[in-house]
């Protein structure tokens, strides 16, 4: 008889993102071994009172012969099998001493970020996948942006480390405001950085950016995920646990949480600090920034707290 999930004891499970020359290491599992065949991060099981940080060195040591000498927080993942329950904590390895190489005779192959979604993975890796993909800085369009300071603002962000710019301009007519978009993708691609469009998934059919970002009554509204998103991001802005499930159910790639802190869009509104953030990030199957007061020296606050960056307007 198959256990219920919540009657298995979760097994804390330690994985690695790591990255070298603009790759990343992926490795097949044994035939042999549960899920054999498939690509995963590698890493495994976290011993009964061995620090996360010790397993991580260990495994890697054991499975690919390296030793990590740079890493962080990635994200923290809980996923149930008909057989077992996993709690994956994930970290980047940015660099490491050693050659890697499959140590257990298992194949691994180094990979570009698009490339990742290309390999079959167990289920509870495709949340790190995602998480791979996404940079760590999220910024979003100030609300007076348009054609005469955005490409200037443009240009400051993305030699600040944007990865991922979100263009909101609510006050721009939409055949203004998808110019703009345009200018705005070219800048950002020629950089390395993604584009997010905001507020109407139809508009991906006129401007080719990399996804969409929905308000969260925008999002409420919808019953599934929009054909027009096949192959690109879904992000969506939230407040809470209810709003984050419903965000899941409808495939979101990822999202927003605030407000961290009080902000001076939205005076009075009292932020949640990082133990509440904490709580919600912990319980989230899609990567999440942390939004609302955000400064550059709260990546690592951030990180710390289960996000995968931060998302900003002006703090950063």
């Amino acid at each position: 008889m198959v256990k219920e999930a919540n009657e298995m004891k979760r097994i804390l499970v330690v994985a690695a993102v790591i990255r070298r020359d603009g790759r990343i290491l992926i490795a097949q599992r044994p035939r042999d071994k549960h899920l054999g065949g498939l690509w995963e991060f590698p890493g495994g099981k976290v011993e009964d009172g061995e620090p996360v940080q010790r397993a991580l060195a260990r495994e890697l040591e054991e499975e690919l012969g390296i030793t990590p000498t740079a890493f962080r927080p990635l994200i923290r993942i809980s996923h149930d099998y008909p057989d077992k329950a996993v709690c994956l904590e994930v970290w980047e390895v940015g660099a490491f001493a050693g050659e890697a190489h499959g140590r257990e005779g298992q194949a691994v192959r180094w990979v570009t970020p698009a490339e990742l979604p290309g390999f079959e993975y167990p289920a509870a890796n495709r949340p790190i996948v995602t998480a791979a993909r996404l940079p760590a800085q999220y910024r979003i369009t100030p609300p007076d942006i348009d054609e005469t300071t955005g490409e200037a603002w443009l240009a400051r962000v993305l030699a600040q480390g944007a990865g991922m710019v979100l263009l909101r301009a609510p006050q721009l007519a939409t055949d203004r405001y998808e110019a703009l978009a345009g200018l705005f993708l070219q800048h950002c691609h020629q950089a390395g950085a993604l584009l997010m469009l905001h507020g109407d998934p139809a508009q991906l059919r006129r401007v080719a950016a990399d996804g969409v970002h929905l308000p969260w009554p925008r999002l409420a509204a919808l019953e599934a995920r929009p054909a027009v998103l096949d192959g690109r991001w879904l992000a969506a802005s939230i407040h809470n646990r209810a709003e984050l499930l419903q965000a899941e159910r409808l495939g979101v790639d990822f999202v927003t949480l605030s407000p961290v802190r009080e902000t001076a869009s939205h005076p009075g509104v009292r932020g949640m600090g990082w133990d509440a953030f904490a709580a919600l990030a912990a319980v989230a199957r899609v990567p999440v920034y942390a939004l609302g007061g955000m400064r550059a020296d709260d990546l690592e606050a951030a990180w710390r707290a289960g996000a995968q960056g931060i998302a900003s307007i002006r703090g950063l």
